[in-house]
Parts: C-alpha cells; sequence; structure tokens
C-alpha cells in the first residue's frame, strides 16, 4: 500500500435522534467528535413504515375508486 493517502481511521460518539449513543470508528471529524444524526434508521419513514405518498395516488388506488361500487352478482 501507499504510504500518507489514506484518510484518518478514529473513535468518534453517534448520537441518534431518541438520544441514545455509540461509539464507533469512521472518517469523518476527529478523534473523539460527536456526530449527531438528524434522520436515523429509528425515526426516518422508510424504515418505521411511514405514509407512502405513491400509493395514495398510484394506479391500484385509482382502480380501487373506479370499481368502488362494483359488486358481483350471485
Amino acid at each position: 500500500m501507499k504510504n500518507d493517502i489514506h484518510p484518518d481511521y478514529h473513535t468518534i460518539t453517534v448520537v441518534m435522534t431518541d438520544g441514545t449513543t455509540y461509539e464507533t470508528r469512521s472518517t469523518w471529524g476527529s478523534e473523539g467528535d460527536t456526530l449527531t444524526l438528524e434522520v436515523d434508521p429509528k425515526s426516518h419513514p422508510a424504515w418505521v413504515g411511514g405514509t407512502q405518498k405513491v400509493s395514495e395516488k398510484g394506479r391500484v388506488a385509482a382502480f380501487n375508486k373506479r370499481f368502488a361500487n362494483f359488486k358481483l352478482k350471485k
């Protein structure tokens, strides 16, 4: 490997949105810095099952609206 071309890899503290913390190694910041997250897997809608705008106006929603009163005769 070449010398002096790799970033400094050190320990930082990560603070999640709910206040929990953990230590990890990273190239971000410098030794002992604290990284405070604004979005993480505990709060982001993609991971916690938030609303999905795509399905509200998608093809399935249009189909359901069009055929809402359709009933099968027996």
